[in-house]
Formats: structure tokens, C-alpha cells, sequence
């Protein structure tokens, strides 16, 4: 008699509760390291305006010590990031690892709560993925771009959700 094979177990990180909480200066290095992973794994034909070095420099001093940066924290480790400054939510980012978890849409959820007159944001028109994640979310598209006026040169669509 063969043994039927076990399931395979879950990653470690599944049973993790994740927390989202303001990001402290102390969290800078760790939110640049979500985005440079989660950037180069889901947009691979785009290339990043700054090495990843100016990028690391970037968010350190200058976004984080804004106060407007979101984490997605679990086991004491950065798994997310979101930026949201006055009504645009600039930046999110998950580590290749965690997407599919709903931390985006926890995200997404607090923005919303955060600014409940509206929000609009950018994303790349290769970014299929993202496109259909904030259309989800009831976001609509408001204008398309041919990437002229974003450092990477990269064709973009406006989103904007509005209550």
C-alpha cells in the first residue's frame, strides 16, 4: 500500500497576523526594501528612474519622515507599504510574498477611511494587476497619459475614487 502524499504545509508567514500602523523613521530602510522587491517583481519591463540606492535615500530621509507612510507589519517583519499624501494615494507596495493575502485591500480600506472625500492615483498601463485591483476597488479611470510627465518615462492611468 503507497501512503498518499501529505499536504504541502503552509508558509510560516500565513499564520502571521498582520498589522498596519504609521511608519516610523525607524522603518525607512524596510519600506524601501518592500518597494524595490515589490517593484522590480511586478513590473519588470519598466525601468526604475533611480538605482536602488537613490531610491533607499528617497524614502529614508525624505517620505517616511513625512508622516504619511502606512506599514503592513507581521512577525516584526515590513510586508507593505503605502503612501498617502493629502488625497493621493501615491505609493503601495507588498512584498512578492504576501500579494494575494488581502493586505492590499486593508490598505485601500484605510486610505478610504483616511480621506472619505476621495482619492486619485497613478499606475503604470502595463500594470494590469493593478488596474484590476483599484477598479475593484471602484476606482474609474480618468485619464491616460503617454508617460511624459513620470520619471520613468512610462505610460500611466489616472484613477480616481470618489464616495
Amino acid at each position: 500500500m503507497v501512503p498518499e502524499p501529505s499536504p504541502a504545509p503552509e508558509p510560516a508567514a500565513a499564520a502571521e497576523p498582520v498589522t498596519l500602523r504609521v511608519a516610523t523613521e525607524d522603518d525607512g530602510a524596510a519600506v524601501a526594501e518592500v518597494y524595490l522587491r515589490s517593484f522590480d517583481a511586478a513590473l519588470p519591463t519598466v525601468r526604475r528612474a533611480h538605482p536602488a540606492a537613490a531610491v533607499r535615500e528617497f524614502f529614508e530621509h525624505v517620505v517616511v519622515p513625512r508622516g504619511s507612510t502606512w506599514i503592513a507589519e507581521a512577525g516584526g517583519e515590513t510586508v507593505g507599504m503605502m503612501v498617502l499624501e493629502d488625497d493621493e494615494l501615491s505609493q503601495l507596495y507588498l512584498a512578492p510574498a504576501w500579494r494575494g493575502r488581502g493586505i492590499g485591500d486593508r490598505f485601500v480600506a484605510l486610505a478610504k477611511e483616511q480621506r472619505p472625500a476621495g482619492l486619485w492615483l497613478r499606475t503604470f498601463q502595463v500594470n494590469t494587476p493593478a488596474h484590476r485591483f483599484y477598479e475593484r476597488h471602484g476606482f474609474a479611470v480618468t485619464e491616460r497619459t503617454d508617460g511624459s510627465a513620470n520619471e520613468e518615462r512610462e505610460p500611466d492611468i489616472r484613477y480616481d475614487w470618489r464616495p
